[in-house]
């Protein structure tokens, strides 16, 4: 047994078990964890692979579904969610899929806040609708709603706290009880804040969704998900990804294994940046509106302070003039990549209306406070001067 597998590590700090959770070293005796590149395991006898095939605890048998290097870094996310286990999968996006998979059937109710994603709401309203399971959208701040529409019918509650891309909070140990009234399972989308900024479990939440890809990774190198929660949930988000494939490759695992071990670092100097950009931005004749939860008039700030340790490094600011000084800010910015990814130590900027919610409907984007000159900046890791420099080449052009 290595050092990381003792029971010290059940009483590590986070930060430790980010770097040092889930290793598993061959014989071999190396000190990076191996990436193990291989599509299927071989056994040493027929007893052995009937025992194996079986479900045998801790057995290799085919990587769609058993592979060393995707089970340290679920075992290391599960440790950073404080859950039991975890499920990682191809994308984010597979993760959502996996879950609805799991828990729901023809008949059932989804409740998702309105502020989500836009594939997240094409994912329940175009597919999972489709399959007989009827679909609710409410605004995420509003508690009334929620009451209203978590009936009894209700399998699943989901949402995401920070929303993308206008940074609202949700109340999560409230949604948890009014989810557990009915029965119902609550799944948080933490792609903004990760295990380093909130635990949601922690608050009653049931499921944890992550797209790898965004800051767990840190880089914009690889495609990844994860879903995170007890034992009995994940087998059978497990006995799904098994069977249906959107599993994560092992190559991809191990990139994202490393992003995990400077999360912490990484994401408190974002959530530092991020807050110094929003409180510049506010100061601006040009800015409408600044949304980022850091920020003291923010609904959601008192929350925020609340359920997280930061507040993230995304932020998103409405200016003058429309789609059309939008456009023309966004391609007046040289440092930002324009580019629909977040979560990279590079900063990103993108056009919510025509990109990440572009395939919405003109009333879905309304409802949802996407408005035409609403700008999303995912801020990294460069320095803040040359940010705020940046952004005046863009204000400079309207």
């Amino acid at each position: 047994m290595t050092k990381e597998r003792g029971n010290w590590l059940d009483t590590a700090h986070p930060e430790t078990r980010a770097i040092r959770s889930g290793v598993k070293r061959t014989p071999e005796g190396e000190h990076s964890e191996p990436i193990f590149t291989t599509s299927s395991f071989v056994f040493e006898s027929a007893e052995d692979a009937a025992a194996k095939f079986m479900g045998q605890d801790g057995a290799n048998v085919y990587s769609r579904y058993t592979n060393p290097t995707v089970r340290m870094l679920e075992q290391r996310l599960a440790a950073l969610e404080q859950a039991d286990a975890a499920v990682a999968t191809a994308s984010g996006m597979a993760a959502i899929l996996s879950v609805c998979m799991a828990f729901l059937q023809a008949g059932d109710r989804v409740v998702c806040s309105r502020d989500v994603f836009g594939s997240t709401t094409g994912l329940f309203q175009n597919y999972m609708s489709k399959f007989g399971v009827d679909v609710c959208f409410v605004p995420l701040t509003d508690f009334e709603a929620w009451e209203r529409e978590v009936t009894s019918s209700t399998k699943l509650v989901f949402c995401e706290s920070p929303s993308n891309p206008l940074c609202e909070v949700a109340d999560l140990k409230r949604l948890a009880d009014l989810t557990h009234r009915v029965g119902a399972k609550f799944v948080v989308d933490n792609c903004f804040c990760t295990p380093a900024l909130q635990t949601p479990l922690a608050l009653g939440a049931d499921i944890i969704i992550h797209s790898a890809t965004k800051y767990l990774d840190g880089q914009g190198r690889v495609l990844g998900g994860a879903a995170v929660g007890s034992a009995q949930d994940m087998a059978a988000v497990t006995a799904f990804v098994r069977t249906c494939g959107p599993a994560m490759s092992p190559f991809n695992a191990w990139v994202v294994l490393k992003g995990l071990e400077t999360l912490f670092l990484r994401m408190e100097a974002h959530s530092h940046n991020a807050q110094k950009l929003a409180e510049w931005l506010v100061s601006n004749p040009q800015v409408l509106k600044v949304h980022y939860a850091g920020l003291a008039d923010h609904q959601g700030h008192s929350l925020a302070s609340m359920q997280q340790s930061h507040y993230g490094g995304v932020l998103s600011f409405e200016i003058k003039g429309g789609r059309d000084a939008a456009w023309r800010f966004i391609n007046a910015t040289e440092l930002m990549s324009l580019t629909a990814n977040l979560g990279d130590v590079r900063t990103t900027i993108v056009h919510p209306a025509t990109t990440t919610h572009g395939r919405l409907s003109d009333q879905q984007r309304s409802e949802a406070g996407i408005a035409e000159g609403l700008i999303r900046i995912a801020v990294g890791l460069e320095h803040i001067d040359d940010l705020r420099k940046d952004c005046d080449r863009g204000f400079d052009a309207l």
